[in-house]
């Protein structure tokens, strides 16, 4: 290297002549590895120093631990972890055989797969996202027909919305194997007839990609096309909708809409993600038909 001085270029002669040994110290330097990495290589038993002084404690490596050194570097940088190196070490050739390279070369090819599909789920989260941005205080779109994931439960208030979704429907979901189609949709609906401040009977509903068997907690079903869906925006708690609500039927009976269906609060940003209630961004969506 460039850095080296003179002496050290005269010391790296020697040692590859195998006239010298270097102190750890001097081969983390010339290897440019730290001296903690160094002791747990030699730990883990896949880089042993040459020599270890009985008197002093101190470790000598030479040529040969420079050469093991790189072979470490490039079975890391091809995929292997540390364990498996140590497995390969235990063998003659310390280095891995070819059914060993294809399974890693199978291996990459399937975290590829998971990489490019995380970018495209990225990619599509990243336009949804824009769109919200973008979007006008009132907005019409049209809603497509979804599979969800269902649970209805009566809760204390506004409030457990956010704890019921993350410690209830959500590892339910996940351990029913429930799959997701980015960037993600959900959203509660209220069964109550009238408004209730505390036990409120609601329904939590998130898309998912297919049908599922029901289990206690979640049940699964179909729900159709809504043509024509005014919606907006909603920032702020969950136990300010009355105010986003009253806005909302104000614009769509001067519009001259009629509501043809149960309103949606779909959930974009909460406590999942926004510890500022203030910040949080829900999306209110009542189906309507002209006239």
């Amino acid at each position: 290297p460039l850095w080296l001085s003179r002496t050290d270029d005269t010391l790296c002669k020697a040692i590859f002549r195998g006239a010298l040994k270097l102190k750890i110290g001097e081969f983390s330097k010339m290897m440019q590895v730290t001296i903690k990495t160094l002791r747990h290589y030699e730990q883990m038993g896949i880089l042993i120093p040459d020599e270890i002084d009985k008197r002093t404690g101190y470790r000598y490596y030479k040529l040969d631990q420079m050469q093991r050194l790189g072979e470490i570097r490039r079975l890391k940088d091809i995929g292997f972890s540390l364990e498996e190196i140590k497995e390969l070490s235990r063998e003659n050739s310390g280095r891995p055989d070819i059914e060993q390279l294809e399974t890693k070369i199978r291996t990459c090819e399937e975290e590829l797969k998971v990489l490019l599909r995380r970018r495209e789920m990225l990619h599509q989260m990243v336009d949804s996202q824009r769109k919200i941005n973008s979007m006008e205080k009132f907005s019409i779109q049209s809603l497509p027909k979804i599979i969800v994931a269902s649970h209805r439960e009566v809760i204390a208030n506004y409030e457990a919305i956010g704890p019921m979704c993350v410690n209830v429907i959500g590892p339910e979901m996940q351990r029913l194997g429930c799959k997701c189609p980015p960037p993600g949709y959900c959203f509660t609906i209220e069964h109550a007839k009238e408004y209730k401040p505390t036990d409120i009977d609601i329904e939590y509903c998130e898309q998912v990609e297919e049908m599922g068997e029901d289990s206690k907690i979640i049940q699964f079903k179909k729900l159709p096309e809504v043509p024509t869906a005014i919606c907006m925006k909603h920032i702020g708690p969950y136990d300010k909708f009355y105010q986003s609500y009253t806005e909302l039927f104000q614009y769509i009976e001067k519009q001259g809409y009629r509501i043809t269906g149960q309103p949606r609060c779909c959930y974009v940003d909460g406590i999942w993600n926004q510890p500022d209630p203030e910040k949080w961004l829900s999306i209110i969506q009542v189906p309507v038909v002209s006239g």
